[in-house]
């Protein structure tokens, strides 16, 4: 006999390396009661995240919006004092919202061509169908511009990719046969909790821990040694590491040999790059460079986390590129334990082409695939995309190189999974071109974000607790599926209903805009006659098997005792060489160097603009929100009551502008000004200061550190800069 509960299968589909799967009990009235830990899981182990720990305050907040609203007539766009959002937005009913929504899109396409739209989405979802599949289809079918979606980790990705050509990675659960572990830009214990328990289990066997972070985190105050190096200097201290390791014969020659492309020109190279030279950048010793490099060599199994904040700096793909050879250069992978992890999500061979439908774009207006717009230039895609392209541009970047203006102004933007107005670097002029009057703006979002007050319309968007999904990971090799455990509050709708009603408001035929939930699914696993998954890597999985118990590892991952997954030390890779590549044949063909080196960022200390804003701004992400997710939570906002509103910096650099503990203080550059408190922090490296990511409405002033952040983009990837950034900083 049935009782007044039932447990509910779920996957956490926020942006977090762990993809937790997560029990959901819900009572006889179907409201979820308790989420925990789904104990048979091999990396959740039973437990969840203190964000994540208290999910139901978010499930079931007060502040959610629950049904579809439209601006006022007459309302003007702007920031909004919390708890006012109702005086500027009226209810309507969806049929209303995607009739107009639709009419407006139209409309706008038929004055200034489809690519005027502009889609703006990342990771508020990591789910397959709520990141990109409906979205993807109507877009592409519309003509609507192509997002490059490059915020996050496209810079670490492609530089991981270039010596490696897939990312793989150490699996999770072998770190803790780990003697030494390398956390590199890394904070584990905050934002990757779940290789918490394995480095421990490491630790009590005698292993090491070192954190190589220029913030003190959670992580590096665990450490057994932390290395707090300046921002921006990673590629210099991990060439000082090679060169170190190539000079005193400490390379695995034989696993060189075998595995990999280009070593002698990469020992050249990094012959340039000694202890003593390496030190005056990064702000270590020379002897701490060569004690890093040899215990590192010395002990195996070795294994190193890389984590993306890494690669945000101008040298940022330098970077990842030359830390991710050192694991290959000392033939870690070789061994059980060691090796390194940047992301796993290159074992996940999901069928793109059948869920996303890019071939949708030759039925378009346009007949083509629409022109490219990167995302952390959004605000300079809202105020200045279209001006001078007739006339061969004339406008330029921040680096130099001309900026492609081909193409229409953008007219309407459609944000989803995303807050670009907290997380978009250049905040002010984001908000510049939220703010336009002629710009129409639909956001799809759970609560009024610091987007929403810029929005014409504003659609309720589901929990992961509230839809069907399934899901890879970047930190695991099990393949997911979280069922719906409750009703969605209210109107709220998911990515794909939202997308696949729009599109039959537009008139679009397509059958698969009618596509359903489990239609995708099993499109995504290319599900055969058999009823097993066609994917790579996934021919065992079939549905019936993820319905019955959730998570299934992966081919390679399915006896890990018996055979174990050792990345990259056999068969051919997919690089141009079939082999890791120390000489990237790729950047070489491209005309790039095809070795990787250290440029000082030109917003850095060594920069010409140091003269006038000489502090290094480290805007850091919160322990307890994710991304700007989580931030308007008041149970979220208390765990970080310590440092929210605060600007670290050292005692020396706030001796030399006579600041005290606890002074207000005002943060600046060319770009724009933050007001915050003073707290004085001996951890940071001095010239380095550091503040909290927050939303702007949440913030003393309305703004946030996104206001003194760049558009300028990585060496590789096009990706954000947001830790090449300097300020100064006034009592006020």
């Amino acid at each position: 006999m049935a009782g007044p509960f039932r447990i509910v299968h779920t996957v956490c589909s926020h942006d977090c390396p762990d993809s937790c799967a997560v029990l959901v009990t819900v009572n006889d009235e179907g409201r979820a009661v308790k989420v925990e830990g789904d104990p048979s899981q091999p990396v959740t182990q039973g437990f969840l995240c203190a964000k994540v720990a208290k999910y139901l305050d978010r499930v079931y907040s007060p502040e959610r919006i629950l049904y579809p609203l439209r601006r006022r007539a007459g309302v003007a766009k702007g920031p909004l004092e919390r708890g006012r959002e109702h005086e500027v937005f009226e209810r309507v009913s969806w049929d209303d919202a995607l009739r107009s929504i639709a009419a407006r899109l139209q409309a706008i396409s038929d004055a200034y061509g489809p690519e005027s739209i502009l889609p703006y989405s990342y990771a508020g979802t990591m789910g397959v169908l709520g990141y990109g599949s409906m979205d993807r289809r109507f877009f592409a079918r519309l003509g609507a511009s192509r997002l490059d979606r490059t915020i996050c980790s496209e810079a670490g990705g492609l530089a991981w990719n270039l010596v490696y050509g897939k990312k793989f990675g150490t699996p999770t659960e072998d770190f803790r046969l780990a003697k030494l572990i390398v956390a590199w830009a890394a904070n584990i214990h905050g934002n990757n909790v779940h290789l918490w328990p394995m480095i421990e289990q490491a630790r009590r066997n005698g292993a090491r821990l070192i954190v190589i972070d220029p913030y003190r985190t959670r992580t590096a105050a665990l450490a057994d040694w932390h290395i707090a190096i300046r921002p921006g200097t990673d590629a210099a201290l991990a060439l000082g590491m090679m060169h170190v390791i190539f000079r005193e014969g400490l390379q695995d020659r034989d696993f060189i040999r075998e595995r990999t492309h280009g070593a002698q020109r990469l020992a050249e190279r990094v012959r340039e790059y000694t202890p003593e030279r390496v030190a005056a950048w990064t702000g270590l010793t020379a002897g701490e460079i060569e004690k890093l490099a040899r215990d590192y060599a010395t002990t195996q199994p070795a294994a190193l986390r890389m984590n993306y904040g890494v690669q945000r700096n101008e040298n940022g793909g330098a970077a990842a590129r030359a830390i991710a050879m050192l694991p290959a250069v000392i033939g870690a992978w070789r061994h059980r334990g060691g090796g390194g992890q940047l992301s796993t999500s290159g074992a996940f061979v999901w069928n793109k082409q059948a869920v996303e439908r890019p071939d949708l774009a030759l039925a378009s207006p346009l007949k083509r695939e629409a022109r490219l717009v990167n995302m952390c230039r959004l605000g300079q895609a809202l105020t200045e995309l279209g001006q001078a392209r007739d006339q061969g541009s004339g406008i330029r970047d921040e680096d130099g190189r001309e900026r492609n203006n081909d193409g229409p102004p953008v007219y309407a933007l459609f944000v989803y999974n995303s807050n670009p107005g907290a997380v978009a670097p250049n905040q002010n002029a984001v908000r510049r071109g939220l703010a336009r009057s002629d710009l129409f703006t639909v956001v799809h979002d759970l609560f009024f974000t610091d987007t929403t007050d810029y929005a014409d319309f504003i659609l309720p968007a589901t929990t992961f607790l509230e839809h069907r999904e399934v899901q890879g990971a970047y930190g695991h090799y099990f393949v997911q599926l979280s069922q719906q455990a409750i009703e969605p509050p209210g109107e709220a709708r998911s990515n794909v209903w939202l997308f696949g009603e729009l599109a039959q408001r537009m008139g679009f035929e397509e059958p698969c805009f009618r596509d359903s939930r489990d239609e995708i699914i099993r499109q995504a696993l290319a599900i055969g006659a058999d009823g097993h998954s066609m994917n790579a890597g996934m021919e065992h999985i079939t549905i019936e098997e993820l319905e019955k118990r959730g998570h299934v590892p992966l081919a390679f991952h399915r006896d890990p005792e018996a055979n174990p997954f050792l990345p990259y030390t056999e068969g051919t890779l997919e690089t141009p060489t079939g082999k890791i590549e120390f000489y990237s044949e790729t950047l070489a063909a491209a005309g790039e160097d095809p070795l990787p080196n250290f440029v000082p960022p030109t917003e850095s200390r060594w920069g010409e603009g140091a003269k006038r804003y000489p502090l290094e701004l480290l805007g850091r992400k919160n322990d307890n929100y994710l991304n700007s997710t989580f931030a308007n939570l008041d149970g979220h906002r208390k765990m970080e009551a310590r440092t929210r509103q605060r600007l670290e910096m050292h005692p020396a650099d706030a001796e030399a502008r006579a600041i005290a503990e606890g002074d207000a203080v005002r943060v600046f550059n060319d770009r724009g000004s933050l007001e915050l408190i003073a707290m004085l922090n001996a951890s940071l490296p001095a010239g380095v200061v550091a503040a909290r990511l927050d939303w702007a409405k949440l913030q003393p002033g309305g703004a946030n550190v996104n206001v003194l952040t760049s558009e300028r983009l990585t060496d590789i990837g096009a990706g954000a800069t947001f830790y090449s950034t300097l300020v100064e900083v006034k009592r006020t």
